[in-house]
């Protein structure tokens, strides 16, 4: 498909951060003629003038939107608001200006966050409206959410080609470690790791252990980005996975041994457990682009780790 991107300027929202930085290397690897990541410093893309003049310098023919206000289940209960609007904000106001310049094609992420909170398992996309998702995460999965529902509204008046891709949660090397603010897996990593360096015989992990999680390697999401980019034009959403669950208390586990740390694990049930289970059905970007993960789940455990490790050093 490296034709496709020949002589194509592309503009990669967030093509700076953990995603953006594998969905641009990908890019450069299928040849895309210009790629434009609009930075923080230079364009706020939550004000409407920086998501104009961003477009006005990028001149963009196809536009992947990754950006997003983002954090673990500790990050959305305090900041609640500004997850909602600054995802809102951003999302529609690019899409609109996209359109009204004659971008030809708009892909747009979403998050698994935006499913019901009791979604039968595997998630499927027509169960994406069956229930109101997870109370932390409702307003950051409600904001995303709404883009699918301009992109189709925009598809269906203007017949601009927006699609729609959701997918699970994300790791891999140079995720975020902030413990304030990271996903799961690295957050398991560094208490583990660092408990492990200064002879902690315990850690503790919010919840109880019993929830269950599916996560897809950060490269393999890159892949499937692109693809669908190259192939997908439906207004229906596509789920993208690694098709593989593991319940919680058995990641801290897996974690643990691969961080070489053998002291206890203590659960704080005070905290939150975030979605009771959470695995998707990808069924549909197998056959619409060709999608399947590759990466197997300890291999990608241990290539973060390693990334961690060396990292810090």
């Amino acid at each position: 498909m490296n034709d496709f991107w020949k002589g194509k300027r592309v503009c990669v929202t967030g093509g700076a951060g953990f995603l953006g930085r594998f969905v641009t290397r990908r890019l450069e690897e299928r040849g895309a003629g210009e790629i434009f990541v609009p930075r923080y410093e230079e364009y706020d893309l939550v004000k409407p003038e920086d998501v104009k003049r961003a477009l006005a310098d990028s001149r963009p023919h196809l536009i992947i939107h990754l950006a997003a206000h983002v954090g673990g289940i500790g990050a959305n209960r305090e900041r609640p608001a500004e997850f909602f609007y600054d995802n809102l904000m951003m999302g529609v106001q690019l899409m609109h200006e996209a359109w009204k310049m004659g971008v030809e094609k708009f892909v747009a992420i979403g998050t698994v966050c935006a499913y019901p909170k009791f979604t039968p398992v595997p998630f499927r996309e027509e169960d994406l409206w069956n229930g109101y998702p997870e109370e932390t995460n409702a307003p950051y999965g409600l904001a995303k959410k709404m883009l699918l529902v301009m992109a189709q509204a925009y598809r269906q008046q203007y017949g601009f080609n927006a699609i729609f891709l959701l997918p699970v949660n994300l790791y891999g090397p140079g995720d975020n470690f902030d413990l304030q603010t990271s996903h799961v897996i690295p957050a398991m990593i560094r208490k583990f790791l660092e408990a492990k360096e200064t002879g902690q015989d315990e850690v503790v992990l919010w919840g109880d252990g019993s929830p269950t999680r599916e996560f897809l390697y950060v490269e393999d999401a890159a892949e499937g980005i692109v693809r669908a980019a190259e192939a997908y034009n439906s207004p229906e959403p596509v789920n993208l996975g690694s098709g593989y669950e593991i319940r919680i208390r058995d990641l801290a586990s897996l974690i643990a041994s691969l961080t070489g740390f053998t002291g206890r694990i203590v659960w704080d049930t005070s905290k939150p457990n975030g979605q009771p289970r959470r695995a998707l059905d990808t069924s549909r970007a197998r056959k619409a682009f060709g999608f399947e993960a590759r990466t197997g789940f300890e291999e990608g455990l241990k290539k973060t780790i390693e990334w961690y490790r060396a990292t810090r050093r």
